[in-house]
């Protein structure tokens, strides 16, 4: 569902510029709890998150170039909203995406730069907002269980790809470029993401449930759901006292090891079986009439421009490269930006520290 320029005029994709700028700054406070903090069921789960969501980040990254194809002549593809929200929080989600989008619409002249905003606000902020809310809502009121996190975790993944589909067409009403009536195309960008949001939701779940079950402490949403150990006391079963202190932090360097390398092999293997049909923007917007406004990418001459290494003939080549390439440059950026994050809440909490 990337944007191109020239889908949405100037003023509103200002505007939408300034939605995002305000979300990825609430989200970078925010994100200091998440990557700095301790996990909401207690112990230090939060520390161990800023390794991780520069992976998780270039995770997606790799998922999105496997175009799945959803109906006839139409592809679809991860959006990430969901998995990240529910992998390491929601504000550390907002800038997972944000920065998959970042290095897609610069390195390979995916989705406008001028519409960077509108991508931003519509893949990135609806989807966690939705989807994370809804996760939480679910495993609030289902039992406190694991499969009760897969369960949330595939609902909200699925209702989030259409809720952003939803709206995109609200900024078309307010600032598109063509006049095609806004319910034809509400009805079809819905209707078409309500399919690939099932491709979301299976791929949200099937990665939900095999980090949880290696390492079910490093999923932001499952923490706190464990059940308290019981202890018989005269005759009646009694929740234990919490432990004094949290349990020294297992190493992460299995889990990322074996993320990264599963990234390398779908972005730089896999992803030359995707499928090559247009995506769900892609073909609403040639069926409806709309497309005949997009511009041409500021970037379009890039070496990796359309996800292949212009210098290679091979296609297989050039595409696996420039896969390699992107979840390298993914989880370099995305790590160097929630570390720095991570850094400045630890750097705040000194001063706090001294004073007390």
């Amino acid at each position: 569902m990337h944007v191109p320029d020239g889908f949405i005029d100037t003023p509103v994709s200002a505007a939408a510029g300034l939605v995002a700028v305000g979300a990825v700054a609430v989200s970078l406070r925010g994100a200091r709890r998440e990557l700095g903090g301790a996990s909401p069921g207690g112990g230090a789960g939060g520390e161990r998150t800023a390794p991780l969501a520069g992976l998780v980040a270039a995770f997606i990254f790799a998922v999105q170039m496997l175009n799945f194809p959803v109906a006839a002549g139409t592809s679809g593809h991860l959006l990430g909203g969901a998995l990240a929200a529910i992998l390491v929080g929601p504000y550390t989600g907002v800038l997972c995406v944000a920065v998959v989008l970042l290095m897609q619409g610069i390195l390979f002249a995916d989705g406008g730069l001028t519409a960077l905003g509108v991508n931003i606000t519509v893949m990135g902020v609806v989807t966690v907002v939705v989807a994370y809310g809804l996760f939480r809502g679910l495993v609030g009121i289902l039992p406190r269980t694991r499969r009760s996190v897969t369960v949330a975790s595939f609902v909200a993944a699925l209702v989030s790809v259409p809720a952003a589909a939803a709206a995109f067409t609200l900024l078309y009403a307010i600032g598109g470029t063509t006049d095609v009536p806004v319910p034809k195309v509400l009805t079809a960008m819905v209707g078409v993401h309500v399919l690939i949001g099932i491709g979301e939701a299976v791929i949200t779940t099937a990665t939900v449930g095999a980090v949880l079950a290696v390492r079910p402490d490093l999923v932001h949403g499952a923490r706190g759901l464990a059940t308290p150990l019981k202890l018989r006391v005269g005759g009646e079963l009694v929740d234990a006292a919490p432990a004094a202190a949290p349990v020294a932090a297992r190493s992460t360097k299995a889990v990322w090891v074996t993320g990264l390398a599963a990234a390398l092999v779908l972005a730089g293997g896999v992803s030359y079986y995707a499928s090559a049909d247009p995506d769900g923007l892609e073909k609403v917007a040639a069926d409806q009439g709309f497309d005949e406004k997009a511009e041409e990418h500021a970037a379009a001459g890039s070496p990796l421009a359309d996800y292949g290494v212009s210098s290679v003939t091979d296609a297989r080549l050039s595409g696996g490269l420039a896969g390699t390439i992107g979840v390298g440059a993914t989880v370099l950026v995305g790590t160097g930006v929630f570390w720095a994050v991570r850094r400045r809440r630890a750097a705040a909490e000194v001063p706090a520290k001294g004073a007390a």
